[in-house]
């Protein structure tokens, strides 16, 4: 998983250390791609600036505090550096965020050379694209819109693929729809630094914990470029199709809304100090909630139907992984625990006194609306948070996340003075925990089981939860036996931890699941082991990529990330970890 994300809220697009752009989505997170040699090497095209000579070396990392990529190439005859950005800046009291990718590259040494290619597809790689030259650019004819690359190279070379000197500073921009038709070096410099003051701002702003810091940053930068701005909604990863282990067939498209990460990615943003995704998305559940019930998933514009196909001519991940798959079928399933999570979202808008200058009734109608459906459901079987895809059963993280949106309810209640959503909340929280405690704690082996079912004994890592949310509070009898129990029944490697062991309707698991490590870490430190969720959270930093990203997946026995990346899983562990270990801004003495 050598690549860095880039992006702006309204593209996301992944760059490698050889200088190409592995994936490119347009016009949405959720569209084709136009570069996609992520899942295909041959059809899915290509956009690359890289030294001529076949012997080089590349370093590759983010300009301090940003998403801006910089990757340093050199070979015998000279070096040079590639920047590459999607702008991002505040410009007549918005966001502006054009679909557009600016590639600048830089003589640093000697006379490098350097070969540029640029061969957009569509239609997922079905589509060849025609070009022709014009004045100053290559331009592609799409149905969907113009795609225009304006560079200040040698039009010629470019268009032929053929070598060339750089000899100074030399620009591309690629663009969707609208081309760039301003100065082309004054304004990617302009781009390039006002972007860079827009991320190094963000950053700024951010409250961090005690340990971890840079982490914490590269982990908050990666979970802004998951929301498109555009409707409020965030994705769960960048990427379709990449697997969670080799040859597996456990690859799934990812660019949807999953309404239970994105209550998780919140989470993360709260504790960062950061409430505008917040608002944005509790703008889009307000849309998709309309119909009353919630799918577990939805598109990015809020679309309810993501039918899941198989792209059959393309090869997959490293050209041997298929299939590739487009649209999500979770949006079918039943996953009852999104209620409770949903209110758990909206909570902070109608109880952190920062907002009560804003009249909140509409939320609070969604929260009525949401405890009733935690009612109804509180003992409905149904997939649970893996997703499942064997016959439903009544789990233990839904119940969970039922008795968490009660009591949210109840407190909600009372800060509105509402006497009836107080009672309903505290009467279905007392429920919740009832049917817990008597239905999915094993008393022999001292731990809660992954569902009611008295036959089932099966461990499942999602329920370290039940102490990161404080169902079991530090002090209480049953929280460090649960914990370590998950642990030993769960782990592969000391802290890469397994979600779960039992067959799952679709076949064995192997890799393990980066999250479910960071939640083990904030688990210990909540319960006072902070020096070992310490050591939890240094090994699976060790598995990292080269700029600090994180796939979904973690193969245990090579240490090599797989699944979809970046995942927003994995970074919102991190941070949550790591304001468990050291919440204050500075370590204690």
């Amino acid at each position: 998983m050598r690549h860095a994300l880039i992006g702006n809220c309204g593209y996301q697009a992944l760059i490698d250390p050889s200088g190409a752009v592995s994936w490119l989505c347009w016009p949405r997170f959720d569209s084709s791609f136009v570069f996609g040699s992520l899942l295909d090497s041959e059809r899915g095209g290509e956009l690359s600036v890289r030294p001529r000579e076949a012997a080089y070396e590349s370093h590759q990392a983010y300009l301090p505090n940003t998403n801006i990529a910089r990757t340093e190439f050199h070979t015998e005859t000279g070096s040079f550096e590639l920047i590459d950005f999607a702008p991002r800046f505040k410009q007549y009291e918005r966001s502006f965020k054009p679909k557009m990718l600016v590639r600048c590259a830089r003589p640093l040494a000697g006379r490098p050379s350097v070969v540029v290619r640029c061969r957009p597809v569509y239609d997922y790689g079905a589509r060849e694209l025609t070009g022709y030259v014009a004045s100053n650019h290559l331009e592609w004819r799409l149905a969907e819109g113009p795609l225009r690359l304006t560079t200040s190279a040698p039009l010629s070379y470019v268009a032929d693929g053929r070598p060339f000197l750089l000899e100074r500073p030399t620009y591309f921009v690629l663009t969707w729809g609208e081309p760039l038709e301003a100065p082309l070096e004054e304004t990617c410099e302009l781009f390039l630094a006002r972007t860079r003051s827009y991320w190094e701002t963000w950053v700024k702003h951010l409250t961090l914990p005690g340990v971890l810091q840079r982490d914490v940053i590269r982990s908050a930068l990666a979970l802004k470029l998951h929301q498109h701005e555009d409707t409020g909604a965030i994705t769960a990863a960048a990427t379709t199709s990449l697997p969670e282990h080799p040859g597996s067939g456990r690859n799934w498209d990812y660019r949807y809304c999953w309404l239970r990460d994105t209550y998780f990615t919140l989470q993360a943003m709260r504790r960062i100090g950061h409430f505008e995704e917040w608002e944005r998305f509790i703008s889009f559940l307000h849309n998709v909630a309309e119909g009353g019930e919630l799918q577990p998933v939805y598109g990015i514009g809020g679309e309810t139907e993501l039918s899941e196909q198989e792209l059959t001519h393309l090869r997959g991940y490293l050209d041997r992984n298929p299939p590739v798959r487009a649209g999500n079928a979770a949006y079918l399933q039943v996953q009852n625990d999104v209620y409770g999570e949903m209110i758990a979202a909206i909570a902070p808008l109608l109880l952190d006194v920062r907002f009560g200058t804003t009249p909140r009734e509409r939320d609070a109608q969604l929260v009525r609306r949401l405890l009733a459906r935690v009612e109804a459901t509180m003992e409905i079987p149904d997939a649970g948070i893996w997703e499942y895809r064997g016959p439903p059963a009544l789990h233990t993280f839904p119940l969970l996340f039922h008795w968490a949106g009660a009591r949210f309810a109840r407190r909600i209640g009372e800060a509105i003075g509402d006497a009836e959503l107080t009672e309903r909340g505290a009467r279905l929280a007392a429920r919740a925990r009832a049917l817990i405690e008597e239905r999915c704690y094993r008393p022999q082996a001292r731990y809660y089981a992954e569902s009611s079912d008295p036959a089932n004994h099966n461990a499942d890592a999602s329920l370290f939860m039940m102490v990161n949310l404080g169902y079991l509070a530090p002090g209480d009898e049953r929280a460090e036996p649960h914990v370590r129990e998950l642990c030993k029944r769960l782990s592969v490697d000391r802290y890469l931890m397994r979600r779960y062991t039992h067959f799952d309707g679709i076949g064995e698991t192997h890799s393990t699941f980066t999250v479910c490590g960071f939640w083990a870490a904030e688990a210990l430190a909540r319960l006072g082991f902070r020096e070992e969720a310490m050591e939890a959270c240094q090994q699976l930093l060790g598995h990292a990529n080269h700029v600090g990203l994180f796939s979904e997946d973690i193969d245990p026995a090579t240490g090599q990330q797989w699944g979809n990346f970046p995942q927003t899983y994995s970074h919102v562990g991190l941070i949550n970890a790591a304001f468990a270990i050291e919440p204050s801004g500075f370590p204690a003495p």
